[in-house]
């Protein structure tokens, strides 16, 4: 199985890379799994700018295309994501919204982080994912920027932190593997 770890902001002075890292980090010790972390700013998404919406015809252009292919190889997800007023970041969403079919039949889960731990990101995200046919997990993280960041900066989470992410994995983990069944193509259940 393989799970994605998405940075969920592009802007200089990020913090996602760190926490994306951190996830990382504990999610290889498992060994229940491959865990790679995925950079959106890597992939060099513009505004969307696709002819037509995902949901009605996949995309065609080269960003689209590689953005695709990477997506549609994990089995699931942990998406790292800042709060900015109240809501996920505008690069994670544009992100999100280049895909469709890629995202269907697969698990996700969160880790947020910003003053109130990132928690009005992840209940945004938790409302997309429902439309994209992915099952998002119920435990999640949250990292408030005032006890888990030194000088609101660097990333220090306090120990229960851990515990969190591990309940976390547990469920994403388990849920993308369930989900295999309907990721299968038509006939393979039955070979």
């Amino acid at each position: 199985m393989r799970i994605a770890i998405i940075t969920g902001s592009t802007r200089q002075g990020r913090k996602s890379e760190a926490v994306a890292q951190w996830v990382h980090d504990l999610a290889v010790r498992r060994g229940d799994a491959e865990y790679e972390v995925l950079d959106i700013a890597r992939f060099g998404l513009p505004l969307f700018d696709e002819a037509v919406p995902p949901a009605v015809a996949p995309g065609t252009l080269p960003h689209t295309t590689r953005w695709a292919e990477a997506i549609r190889g994990f089995d699931a997800f942990v998406f790292v994501t800042p709060e900015y007023n109240h809501g996920t970041s505008g690069a994670l969403k544009n992100a999100i919204d280049f895909l469709y079919e890629e995202w269907h039949g697969k698990a996700a889960g969160f880790v947020g982080y910003g003053v109130a731990g990132g928690t009005r990101a992840v209940e945004q995200l938790r409302l997309i994912m429902g439309n994209l046919r992915v099952a998002d997990v119920s435990p999640q993280v949250s990292l408030s920027l005032f006890t888990d960041f030194t000088d609101m900066t660097a990333l220090s989470p306090a120990p229960h932190q851990e515990q969190a992410v591990t309940a976390m994995l547990d469920e994403v983990a388990a849920w993308g593997g369930a989900l295999r069944a309907l990721r299968a193509p038509a006939g393979a259940a039955a070979a």
